[in-house]
């Protein structure tokens, strides 16, 4: 446990962060099975809508610092290649 008062602070400004991270994240996770869901059913509609939903909420993710930007970019290509294969 930390004894400092400098290191009780940065254990909870770390508490506070990681709750609020793991929000995000799930945040994101959803979003992207909406996605995936969308064109499993064979909707093409919801599918365009809801990449376009998920691009967005990707690069908030990767200027919040929760995933990196080459990963941002390796998961919008991915879920763009399941949406144009609809066609």
């Amino acid at each position: 446990m930390a004894n400092t008062a400098q290191a009780k602070k940065r254990a909870r400004q770390a508490e506070k962060s990681r709750v609020r991270n793991a929000g995000q994240r799930s945040n994101l996770r959803t979003f992207v099975k909406k996605v995936i869901a969308a064109v499993e059913s064979g909707d093409k509609e919801q599918a365009n809508a809801a990449y376009k939903a998920v691009v967005s909420i990707i690069d908030s993710a990767v200027t919040k610092g929760l995933i990196h930007k080459n990963k941002a970019a390796r998961s919008k290509s991915r879920l763009n290649i399941k949406v144009r294969a609809m066609a």
